[in-house]
């Protein structure tokens, strides 16, 4: 068994990409502008630290929809690093190859495997991750997968910082991963398909 994993230690991400309120402008594509990421101790039942990485977007740019949705300016992400960048910090500083890690469905999953493919970056990320969007649905018996908000309201309880912001989104999905691990519901790396 891989020893991070017998620390019980996972990251919690959350990303932010730039996006519009109806079509995407002609040459632009959807790229991350914001990786937020939570390390959550599921042994000790606590969120031990949070991180925001601010990525800069070389395809695409932010929108006044994205800053009202997110509150992040294009200035501000243009203070950032490269995805390239972002990527090896996830790995290096994060553990992101060695730890497990969550996200709140697949489209943090997905954006990544898409970005990575499209610049030719290394997949930061090691092959167990866990939808905590599908764990949360099956825990609570819903037919309908919830949005991280309506889950944290339905867990009892409060969205901490602002909806939309990916280091505060990763705090708050960190807190309903241990929600469902008090609850004994959460998987084990070997209940999670690699």
């Amino acid at each position: 068994m891989d020893s991070t994993w017998t620390e019980r230690l996972v990251n919690v991400v959350d990303v932010e990409a730039t996006c519009w309120a109806g079509s995407q402008p002609p040459g632009e594509v959807s790229e991350i502008i914001e990786i937020g990421l939570t390390v959550v101790d599921l042994d000790a039942g606590e969120r031990l630290a949070r991180h925001r990485v601010l990525v800069r977007p070389a395809r695409s740019r932010v929108s006044g929809f994205c800053t009202e949705l997110t509150g992040l300016t294009q200035h501000e992400v243009d203070q950032g690093v490269s995805f390239a960048e972002a990527c090896r910090l996830l790995a290096t500083e994060h553990r992101a190859s060695a730890r497990p890690w969550v996200s709140w469905g697949d489209y943090d999953r997905n954006q990544f495997t898409r970005q990575c493919q499209i610049t030719r970056t290394p997949y930061p990320f090691g092959r167990h991750h866990t939808n905590a969007k599908a764990v949360f649905t099956e825990a609570y018996g819903l037919r309908k997968r919830p949005g991280m908000a309506q889950a944290l309201e339905l867990a009892g309880r409060q969205l901490e910082g602002r909806h939309h912001r990916g280091e505060d989104d990763a705090w708050n999905i960190a807190a309903l991963v241990l929600h469902l691990s008090e609850r004994g519901v959460w998987p084990t790396v070997e209940d999670t398909p690699a």
